[in-house]
């Protein structure tokens, strides 16, 4: 069985999400099936409709979820320190041509959330940064072109 690495906080985020799903999510779509069904000709009920697409994604959600949660390791960051990018670590790039500065964090596949600043540990950001340290200039692949940024801190909080 393959094993993703992920914080404990993303572990957390989807076991709430998971029981927020199975609790509260999938017992509201099947009343809101029962009621539409109840207005009766099923072919032209737009609600009866929606209720059935709306419980498709939740019970794929519910078993993507159950899929993923046993395959995760967690990895303890708070025990982590030092210059060097690793899993975890809070990393702040510097574009070299625009000056443009953006932390990013690097967590697991399944918790990254660019919004927040967090990135796929599989992402060709991180994937560039891995290994590298406070000082270092690494190229990264763009859709425009390899961009070069230095890496200005790395911190593990």
């Amino acid at each position: 069985m393959q094993k993703f690495p992920m914080t404990a906080e993303g572990l957390a985020r989807l076991e709430e999400e998971l029981k927020v799903l199975k609790g509260e999510e999938r017992p509201a779509i099947i009343r809101a099936i029962a009621e539409a069904r109840a207005h009766g000709d099923l072919s032209e009920n737009a609600e009866y409709h929606a209720a059935r697409e709306r419980q498709s994604f939740i019970e794929g959600r519910i078993g993507e979820l159950e899929s993923i949660i046993p395959s995760v390791e967690v990895i303890d960051v708070s025990r982590l320190s030092g210059d060097q990018v690793r899993f975890g670590a809070h990393v702040t790039i510097v574009d070299e041509e625009s000056d443009d500065e953006k932390t990013y964090r690097i967590v697991g596949q399944y918790e990254a959330d660019m919004k927040n600043g967090s990135i796929s540990v599989t992402s060709p950001l991180a994937k560039a940064l891995m290994g590298k340290k406070v000082g270092d200039a690494v190229e990264v692949p763009a859709p425009g072109g390899a961009r070069s940024v230095e890496i200005t801190a790395v911190t593990y909080a």
